[in-house]
């Protein structure tokens, strides 16, 4: 793998001193690396490795600097060929989630710390993988930010056992020396200092041997005055030392008896907790953030209460008093840290979050429309798990699509798209936010609207495939050239996958139902004794009510229920609550009265109850999709529609379809009475389901075969 690691600085400090260090490992175990920052003392020990550094002002916010910071890490992620951008700290995130757009190279963060509720601090969890620390950040992830849960990974920083090495004391030399207290960490307010110097002015007088060593950059030197005045006050300026920015820490927590983190705001991790373990210094410390993910009080070390000065020194008191017990804790805090801190072990997790996210790819496949629409879908999603095995497949569809895919082996996560009426292009700024996210590599746009163009750039995905359609598809980073009108339905879809590479030949269409839906439909049909050897017809005489002109004349679907009935065969009438006014008339038309499932069954039980029927009638509509996808033996009604463009036929099909001068015209208003609908006849669909109930029966007979199907859609 390449990598590319993307930080403000290369100055002091465990994030420089952890890039440093991974850096050098990538380099020495067969990866290429390089390291993008504003420069700083580190830089050395990078080049000095063969790392590959670039300076760029990766660390200033205003806009012109990022432009031209984007516009140059571009061409050094292409230069590089860089495989993933590594970024680890706020403006490097902007800067490399700017250039993965441009370059498709995907990119990641590791948040090292706390971060503002503002832009800056929300693209820290816009990488494709989001690597936290410690559990307190990957929480605070979650709760501001709204970081989905499955794109934290937890990583904690680890030590170099090599370097910091466990330090040998004999007790002759404890009784000799002069006890060195220390603590280790920016000059801020968030460490502590206030509270460790009155924690020391008690414990110098219990124990006057002392000496008390603050190692650390002051970035205010104004605050760092104020330090100085309280020591004074303190009386501490003759055992106090206030060390400044050092590069031997090693050194100097070899020579240490106690290390304090007397941190009053919730430390991201604490760094140099495990660095004191990796040496064998007993550590007490305040309970907040990271820090009691390393220490579990009175095993590891001792914990106190944040800002109470005389909690902390009693903590200190007791291990000067009780060497026994600090060195219980030293042992086992360096045991803690040879299990689950170690450097090795924290490059060999990030390594496997790397190849996590190069190798893993996420899908996005776009169908908004209605129900018939994303049932025939199923053939590309099946094509897409195919091409991509280990991919993590979602589907966006609309609510009342939600349950009809759920149960489809071929996708891991269903996402509703919530219709935002006059509030539509809020509806879609909402819905961009919550998909980019998930962090997308691929969107599969089968829609192809404007809405779903909008959607597949503004999700941030880098791969977005669709049609060329003259609605927003410059939105589109690949695109066909406009699909023929007269290919299939299917057909259409596998155009735009061929664009990533798919190679789909199945156009089955599927559907699945559960043990439960079953059951209710038996039990559906039992109460109207319906048994099992009855034969079952179901008619679905509505389309969608915006398309009154799909709709085959509500008489004839009646008449049909009555010839029927005649030949001992049962009736069930299919729809949604929504089409129950529709339908209600045909009740009153019959003289056999006909199964009402109208408005009593969920989709997915819809489904169970048409693999019951042995025949099924359908004008252009969700349930005649739904017939085909379950292999029942299908007789469906055009008018105003194509079918070669909207149907996916079962093996066993009929399909009506008269054609005359204005066919297709997709009118919702029909200007010369529904003409192409009423030249259907109520026998020829009657023969054809009884030909269909004939076959089933074991009757001998010429099978509808695809020449039969041909001549009926160009019929008269």
């Amino acid at each position: 793998m390449n990598i590319l690691q993307v930080l403000p600085e290369l100055k002091s400090g465990g994030v420089e001193r952890g890039t440093v260090d991974l850096a050098k490992h990538l380099k020495q175990h067969g990866h290429q690396s390089a390291v993008i920052s504003a420069g700083g003392p580190l830089v050395g020990d990078l080049t000095s490795a063969g790392v590959t550094h670039y300076v760029l002002p990766v660390h200033r916010k205003s806009p012109l600097s990022i432009f031209y910071s984007v516009r140059e890490m571009s061409k050094i992620v292409k230069l590089e060929k860089v495989d993933l951008i590594h970024a680890r700290s706020r403006v490097p995130a902007l800067i490399a989630y700017l250039v993965s757009r441009r370059t498709r190279v995907p990119f990641m963060t590791t948040c090292h710390g706390f971060y503002s509720r503002n832009l800056l601090g929300r693209v820290m969890g816009w990488g494709k993988l989001v690597v936290a620390a410690s559990h307190i950040i990957a929480q605070r992830m979650r709760d501001d930010f709204n970081v989905p849960h499955e794109k934290i990974r937890l990583i904690h920083r680890g030590v170099n056992l090599k370097e910091f090495r466990l330090r040998e004391v004999k007790p002759e030399d404890e009784r000799r020396r002069t006890t060195v207290i220390g603590l280790i960490g920016r000059i801020t307010p968030i460490k502590g200092h206030p509270l460790f110097l009155k924690a020391m002015a008690r414990v110098t007088r219990v124990f006057p041997n002392v000496k008390i060593q603050i190692i650390g950059d002051a970035p205010k030197p104004q605050y760092k005055e104020e330090l100085l005045a309280l020591t004074r006050g303190l009386g501490l300026s003759g055992i106090v030392e206030f060390l400044g920015t050092r590069y031997d820490i090693p050194e100097l927590l070899s020579r240490m008896d106690i290390l304090v983190v007397p941190s009053v705001g919730e430390e991201a991790f604490g760094r140099v907790v495990i660095e004191a373990g990796a040496c064998g210094v007993p550590v007490v410390g305040t309970r907040v953030g990271g820090i009691v993910d390393i220490i579990e009080d009175g095993r590891d070390g001792l914990l106190v209460g944040p800002g109470d000065p005389r909690q902390l020194a009693e903590a200190v008191l007791r291990l000067l008093k009780e060497p026994e017990l600090a060195r219980s804790l030293a042992g086992s805090l360096r045991r803690r840290v040879e299990r689950e801190f170690s450097l090795d072990l924290m490059f060999e997790k990030t390594l496997r979050v790397y190849q996590e996210a190069v190798a893993k790819v996420k899908i996005l496949v776009i169908k908004l429309s209605a129900v018939g629409d994303v049932i025939l879908i199923i053939p590309s999603l099946r094509a897409l798990r195919k091409k991509y095995p280990e991919a993590k497949i979602s589907v966006l569809v609309g609510r009342k699509s939600r349950k009809i895919i759920r149960n489809c082996p071929a996708i891991d996560d269903v996402i509703v798209w919530q219709e935002g009426g006059a509030a539509r292009f809020l509806s879609m700024l909402k819905m961009a936010r919550i998909l980019a996210k998930e962090s997308f590599d691929i969107v599969v746009d089968l829609q192809n609207n404007r809405a779903s163009h909008f959607l597949s750039y503004f999700c941030g995905a880098r791969i977005r495939a669709g049609h060329d359609n003259h609605k927003w598809s410059f939105f589109l980073s690949h695109k066909t050239g406009g699909a023929a009108a007269s290919l299939s339905p299917v057909e259409h879809q596998f155009q735009v996958l061929r664009l990533i590479g798919a190679d789909p030949l199945d156009k089955r269409l599927e559907l699945w139902t559960e043990k439960e839906e079953d059951e209710k439909i038996a039990g559906l049909l039992e109460s109207h004794w319906v048994s099992p050897s009855q034969t079952l017809v179901g008619i679905n005489p509505s389309s969608s009510l915006r398309w009154p002109t799909k709709q085959w004349p509500l008489e004839n679907f009646a008449r049909l229920a009555d010839e029927l009935a005649r030949h001992n065969v049962r009736v069930v009438v299919t729809g949604s609550a929504e089409d129950a006014a529709y339908t209600q008339p045909l009740f009153g038309m019959t003289r056999n009265k006909p199964i009402n499932a109208v408005g009593k069954t969920s989709i997915t039980e819809l489904v169970s109850l048409i693999k019951r029927c042995q025949v099924f009638v359908s004008s252009d509509s969700a349930p005649m999709h739904i017939a085909s996808s379950v292999e029942v033996p299908l007789v469906a009604i055009f008018g105003p529609t194509d079918p070669r463009r909207h149907l996916v036929p079962p093996p066993k099909a009929q399909v009506f379809w008269k054609e005359v001068q204005c066919s297709p015209c997709y009118l919702r208003s029909c200007p010369i009475g529904h003409l192409c609908m009423k030249k259907i006849t109520v026998q020829e669909v009657l023969d054809s389901v009884l030909y269909f109930l004939s076959l089933s029966r074991g009757a001998s007979g010429e099978g509808v075969s695809d020449g039969k199907m041909r001549h009926a859609l160009a019929g008269p």
